[in-house]
């Protein structure tokens, strides 16, 4: 006799082998003879490392094999039995919030029949990829700069000295070499600490003025310990245009101090120069949460 059941994986008391499944899958067709399910071969199934995930794939069944699969497993993170139900139909699973550090993880499979009848249990191990740590913003601090630590590659001898970046007066700007001989870009501003420095922010004023040209439009953030070997450990675009706008960088974390740093502007708005009313830098402190070794 063919069976045609509806089966909730929501509901309590069905079978005492069901008891602590998930409340959250979805509800699904069970329609079979009741006859004795083929049991998952170990063999059919493969397992991907994914952050903090696992992810778990097997062979379709051949029509008749069986009606629904149940997969069990221990999470040692939340200390708990979990219990999953699939579809005849179903042939992957992502298992999330999963940890590298703990190493296998034995996911239990099991096949049932219409009439709820289980198959021998199969046992196939697996381990997840590290969870990736996250970073955040706890708070940041301006450092005062003085004109005697700033320098450039590129001076416009008529006007805008580089002092003017840092004299608190939005009125005032800086500007790179637009007479004759020009300099072609990367132009840069740098500045030299008198201490060493690690995650950082930036921030700038646009010049005020009816000028279109001369406005950053990527630049990259460098860092040195000598002044002489450079990284670039960010490069930003996107930047405003407009007249006395502001820009404001996300935290930097180059993971390594330095004790020089540069604005390297390597495209702009147009012309082979750039201008600018102030620049800031900012010491951020940021807080670190790795999953890998705290919960």
């Amino acid at each position: 006799m063919v069976k045609n059941v509806r089966y909730m994986i929501a509901a309590t008391g069905l079978l005492a082998c069901l008891t602590g499944c998930s409340d959250n899958l979805e509800t699904f067709e069970v329609t079979g003879s009741g006859n004795a399910p083929v049991a998952i071969a170990q063999s059919s199934v493969t397992s991907e490392a994914l952050p903090g995930q696992i992810k778990l794939s097997w062979t379709a069944p051949a029509e008749g094999d069986y009606d629904y699969l149940q997969i069990k497993y221990h999470d040692p993170r939340a200390d708990e039995d979990v219990c999953l139900i699939a579809s005849q139909y179903t042939t992957e699973m992502l298992i999330d919030e999963t940890r590298a550090r703990y190493g296998d993880y034995s996911f239990y499979f099991q096949t049932f029949n219409a009439a709820h009848e289980g198959s021998a249990v199969t046992e196939v191990k697996a381990q997840s990829g590290a969870a990736p740590s996250t970073q955040t913003e706890v708070s940041r601090t301006k450092v005062a700069l003085t004109a005697s630590q700033l320098s450039t590659n590129a001076q416009e001898p008529s006007e805008g000295p580089i002092s003017n970046l840092v004299d608190g007066n939005v009125n005032n700007f800086f500007h790179t070499r637009w007479s004759s001989p020009q300099i072609d870009l990367p132009h840069y501003i740098q500045i030299n600490f008198n201490e060493a420095h690690e995650d950082f922010a930036i921030k700038y004023y646009n010049r005020a003025s009816s000028n279109t040209d001369g406005r950053v439009t990527v630049a990259e953030l460098q860092i040195s310990n000598d002044g002489e070997n450079w990284e670039t450990v960010e490069t930003i675009s996107g930047m405003p245009t407009s007249s006395g706008a502001s820009y404001t960088s996300d935290f930097v974390t180059p993971g390594k101090s330095f004790t020089y740093f540069r604005f390297l502007v390597t495209s702009t708005s147009r012309g082979k120069y750039f201008h600018m009313a102030e620049f800031e830098f900012y010491d951020v402190e940021v807080e670190i949460y790795d999953p890998e070794t705290m919960e």
